[in-house]
């Protein structure tokens, strides 16, 4: 077999960390699974089993790699982990969608992805400059909600607004014409949800795109983590949830 190289965005494969993340992996994309990496302490974990059990059952080779997990995790209590092949996924045109504009840390990403799918948005758009999505610190901060979801890299707003011309944006703006209870309360899917990068937002010119929202919050701070905006936005369009104003 060849020797796994350090990730880098140029390799076809990339590295899902953790047992938990894997076995999100095998349920969601079983097709993609190409090695099975185990640390000799973990062998009699419950969760290392299973995969174990399920690799098998796949026809996907295991093999104990320590120094690639600690190397790639960065950790030394990462028992296992999956080596996959990169795929590509298309959004579904009739679902909401979130659109993630020059997001720049790995974390912010991966978090994301994980309130979005929990309140019920699989489809999301990345907009570059950004952060790899295949990144294994991306893919770790999602807790394997990435492999459950169709994630899209377009190299600018408009090749996405190209692909989805018709929808409702709901641009997320500190300076937004309306509050988040106010908008959602109206909203019709399917719709898109637009965040910015965590240190300057979207540019003004979306204000006109689409029906610029803000959250409403204390004077105590100047803006909300990206991830958490993401959790607040997503619940309360997704879910007619209110929050205090």
């Amino acid at each position: 077999m060849p020797k796994l190289e350090p990730y880098s965005k140029k390799l076809p494969y990339s590295y899902a960390l953790g047992v938990f993340p894997s076995l999100m992996l095998l349920e969601a994309r079983p097709d993609t699974a190409l090695r099975l990496l185990l640390h000799p302490d973990g062998l009699e974990n419950e969760g290392v089993g299973k995969l174990r059990e399920r690799c098998a059952a796949l026809g996907v080779r295991e093999e104990q790699a320590e120094r690639v997990l600690r190397r790639e995790s960065r950790k030394d209590n990462c028992f296992a982990g999956l080596v996959f092949e990169k795929y590509e996924s298309t959004l579904e045109p009739n679902l909401c969608h979130a659109v993630l504009c020059q997001i720049s840390d790995s974390g912010n990403v991966g978090t994301a992805l994980r309130s979005l799918l929990g309140f019920g948005i699989r489809d999301v758009a990345i907009i570059r400059p950004c952060v790899d999505v295949f990144d294994p610190h991306v893919l770790r901060a999602s807790m394997g909600a990435f492999y459950k979801m169709r994630v899209h890299t377009f190299d600018t707003f408009e090749d996405y607004r190209a692909l989805y011309p018709d929808r409702p944006l709901y641009p997320f703006m500190l300076d937004g014409a309306k509050t988040l209870n106010e908008v959602a309360a109206a909203a019709k899917p399917p719709f898109s949800l637009v965040f910015g990068n965590e240190a300057s937002g979207l540019p003004a010119r979306f204000a006109a795109l689409g029906q610029s929202v803000f959250i409403p919050q204390s004077d105590e701070i100047d803006s909300l983590n990206l991830a958490v905006a993401v959790s607040v936005g997503s619940y309360v369009f997704m879910h007619g949830g209110n929050i205090h104003e």
